[in-house]
C-alpha cells in the first residue's frame, strides 16, 4: 500500500473544524479482516448517521463478513472488500481500488491510529476532506488531523472520538456495537434455540439458556483441559439454566460435545441465535463482540489482552480477569463477580 501512494510528508494537526453541513458521501477506511474489528466500526457508522442523517457511507475493508454486518444499515451503500494478501491477488486489489476512486467523497476517515495501510487508502481516495490521527506511525498530508493524546483507549470508541474531535464536538457517551438484527431475525434465533434445548434434562425448569464460546485466537486460546476444569463450576452454579455451546468456525466442539451445540458459517445467523441467549460466557474474541452487537449480556474472560482496549462495554457487559489463575479459580471468580442480573431470564 505504501508503494501505491509513494513518499509523503507528515501531516500537522488541523486547527479548523470539519463542516457540520454539506457532508453526503463518506468513506470509512478500516483495513482489518477480523470479525471483532469490523463490528467495532458500527459505533462510528451510528455517529455518522446521527451527524449527517442524509449521508451515504462506503467502507473499505479486508473483512469478508462486512457485507453481512452492515446489511441492515440503510446508510451503507458499498463495501469494498480488499483481498487479505493483495500482492497475491493484484488484479482484485486494483479492481476494488478503482471502484473506490470512482466516487468523489465529501469525507474520508482513516479510523486506526496505527495502521499505515489505512492511511494509504485514505490518501488514494478522492475526498474533499481527509480525516485521521496524527502520530509518528502515520504519514501523508491530510486536511484534518487529530492528536491521539486524550482519545479513549477502547478500539470501538477511538473512531467516534476522532470524528467528534474534528467536528469540535464534546460528548461523553459512545454508541454501542450494533448488528441491527431485525425482529424476524431475533424470532428465528429464538426458534432455533428452542429446538436445540427441547430434549435437554433441564427443560421445564430452566430460567434461560447460557451460551459458551470456548475459542479464541493466538495466546488468548485456552486448552480443552482448561475448559474441562472450568465447566463443572458453571454447571453447578447455573443448574437452572440450559447450556449451549457456540461452535467456532473450525466446526469442532471445544467442550467434548457435552452440551447442545450450534454452528453456522453465517455471521447474521449466528447473531440471531446469540441474541436469544440469557448470556454468553466467552474469551476475548470476535464472538464476544458479536454478542454485544446482538444485545446479549456477556461475561468475558481476559487472560492476555487489555480489556480497556478490547473488552465489551455497555449495560450487560462484564470482564473477569484470569491471569495467573487456574480454570477453577477463574470460574469461581466469574460467578462471584458477575451480578445475577447480567444473566437475564427472558431474552429481549
Amino acid at each position: 500500500m505504501r508503494l501505491l501512494v509513494g513518499n509523503a510528508t507528515n501531516a500537522a494537526a488541523s486547527t479548523g473544524a470539519l463542516p457540520a453541513a454539506g457532508i453526503f458521501r463518506v468513506l470509512i477506511c478500516r483495513i482489518s479482516h477480523s470479525l471483532g474489528n469490523t463490528l467495532l466500526v458500527t459505533p462510528l457508522v451510528q455517529e455518522i448517521e446521527a451527524m449527517w442523517p442524509g449521508a451515504e457511507i462506503d467502507i473499505v475493508t479486508r473483512s469478508a463478513v462486512a457485507a453481512d454486518i452492515f446489511s441492515t444499515y440503510s446508510c451503507v451503500r458499498n463495501i469494498y472488500c480488499l483481498p487479505r494478501h493483495g500482492v497475491r491477488h493484484p488484479l482484485r486489489l486494483l479492481g476494488q481500488l478503482r471502484r473506490m476512486r470512482q466516487t468523489p467523497y465529501d469525507l474520508a476517515i482513516d479510523t486506526d491510529p496505527r495502521s499505515q495501510t489505512g492511511r494509504a487508502l485514505l490518501l488514494r481516495s478522492r475526498a474533499r476532506y481527509k480525516l485521521g490521527f496524527v502520530s509518528g506511525q502515520k504519514s501523508g498530508r491530510i486536511s484534518h488531523g487529530v492528536d491521539p493524546v486524550g482519545a479513549p483507549k477502547h478500539a470501538g470508541q477511538i473512531p467516534v472520538y476522532l470524528l467528534r474531535a474534528a467536528l469540535q464536538r464534546v460528548a461523553s457517551d459512545y454508541p454501542l456495537l450494533d448488528l441491527r438484527l431485525t425482529r424476524d431475525e431475533r424470532e428465528e434465533g429464538r426458534q432455533i434455540l428452542a429446538r436445540l434445548t427441547v430434549q435437554t434434562a433441564r427443560v421445564g425448569q430452566r430460567k434461560g439458556v447460557i451460551g459458551i464460546f470456548a475459542n479464541a485466537t493466538g495466546p488468548k486460546l485456552l486448552s480443552r483441559d482448561w475448559w474441562r476444569e472450568f465447566m463443572p463450576v458453571i454447571d453447578a452454579h447455573f443448574a437452572d439454566f440450559d447450556i449451549v455451546e457456540i461452535v467456532p468456525a473450525t466446526g469442532e466442539s471445544m467442550l467434548d460435545l457435552k452440551y447442545p451445540a450450534y454452528y453456522s458459517s453465517s455471521i447474521r445467523k449466528l447473531g440471531k441465535v446469540v441474541s436469544q441467549l440469557s448470556a454468553l460466557i466467552c474469551l476475548d474474541s470476535g464472538i464476544m463482540h458479536l454478542a454485544r452487537a446482538s444485545g446479549t449480556p456477556t461475561a468475558a474472560i481476559f487472560t492476555t489482552t487489555d480489556p480497556a482496549e478490547w473488552g465489551p462495554y455497555g449495560s450487560g457487559a462484564h470482564i473477569t480477569r484470569g491471569e495467573n489463575l487456574t480454570a477453577e479459580q477463574v470460574a469461581h471468580r466469574l460467578v462471584d463477580e458477575v451480578p445475577a442480573t447480567v444473566f437475564r431470564s427472558v431474552p429481549a
